[in-house]
């Protein structure tokens, strides 16, 4: 039994070596850089064409931008520390009420990846499963066991309900995401949720925000509180909260070998975990709509207009 042994150890050193090279996405994605009160809009897809589309009567179109700083993620018997995330999309108000959210090509989220409190072994160790085992006896080495989340979307947000923002316990936006695992061991499509199956936040204030105006010009996005043709609404300062939210098993973990590394994982875990049992919260976040809605302004072709502002100051 010991050559048999002897290899897989072998062939577990070898991927480790090979996969330990691979590096998370979080906040490395590339992003404009908007001037003045435009900011903090860095992601927003003006170019969209529900948002190109949107004349400023019938459909009137946003920028909206929501990140913290730090929080927390509890899913089934684990909770993560966070760090920056940063939700944004555009967003079309309807005359009829309704309102219709447009992604980013990347998607509306990105997050910093977090460290899992333990590692690998935190995850699936002991375990009564002889591979598990095996690999679970590998983890002497600090890197090979260190596991890294990162929240990604994964699909097109929904239910936005722009009321909610200045409200206390009112779901402000619905989020489909996923969370990548990332560890030599699990390979690189160890995910908890799928996008055809994903985790659906519904986050809220759980106090009141800080409500302000700033009217400024769109074209350069300076402050001009009396006659600026683009105004954005600040809500800052609130924890925002879910705790409603179900989370599946995780899927694709270990190199291929048929879900052995999910059952382990899922175990150790308590995944999947039901509504009620997980919680997300927030610290102090920031959220921002922008748009052309001045008082007493009606900008025809406002989605063209919008582009406009935001490329321009974007350079």
């Amino acid at each position: 039994m010991r050559p048999c042994r002897s290899r897989l150890t072998l062939a577990l050193t070898a991927a480790a070596t090979v996969l330990g090279t691979v590096a998370s996405v979080g906040t490395a994605t590339a992003a404009a850089q908007p001037a003045g009160k435009w900011a903090p809009f860095t992601r927003c897809p003006v170019d969209a064409p529900a948002m190109l589309g949107a004349d400023g009567l019938d459909r009137s179109p946003q920028c909206v931008v929501s990140y913290a700083t730090s929080g927390t993620i509890k899913l089934g018997n684990t909770t993560v520390v966070t760090g920056n995330s940063n939700l944004q999309m555009g967003v079309v108000q309807n005359a009829d009420g309704t309102s219709t959210v447009v992604a980013p090509p990347a998607g509306s989220i990105i997050a910093d990846s977090a460290t899992v409190p333990g590692g690998l072994i935190g995850l699936m160790c002991p375990s009564d499963v002889p591979f598990v085992t095996n690999i679970c006896e590998q983890l002497t080495d600090g890197k090979l066991n260190k596991i890294t989340a990162t929240l990604e979307s994964a699909g097109t947000p929904s239910e936005f309900n722009q009321i909610a923002g200045v409200m206390t316990d009112m779901p402000i936006v619905r989020i489909p995401v996923r969370i990548k695992l990332e560890n030599p061991f699990l390979g690189n499509n160890c995910y908890i949720g799928t996008t055809s199956k994903p985790i659906m936040l519904h986050p809220y204030n759980a106090d009141a925000p800080e409500f302000t105006v700033d009217r400024f010009n769109g074209a350069d996005g300076t402050p001009n509180e009396d006659d600026g043709d683009s105004s954005r609404l600040n809500m800052l300062g609130s924890t925002q909260v879910d705790d409603t939210f179900a989370v599946p098993g995780a899927s694709g973990c270990g190199l291929g070998l048929l879900g052995i590394i999910d059952g382990a994982v899922n175990l150790k875990t308590g995944l999947p975990s039901p509504a009620g049992e997980n919680k997300l919260t927030l610290n102090d976040t920031q959220t921002h709509l922008g748009g052309l809605f001045a008082p007493g302004i009606v900008a025809p072709d406002a989605g063209k207009v919008l582009a406009e502002y935001w490329h321009g100051t974007a350079g």
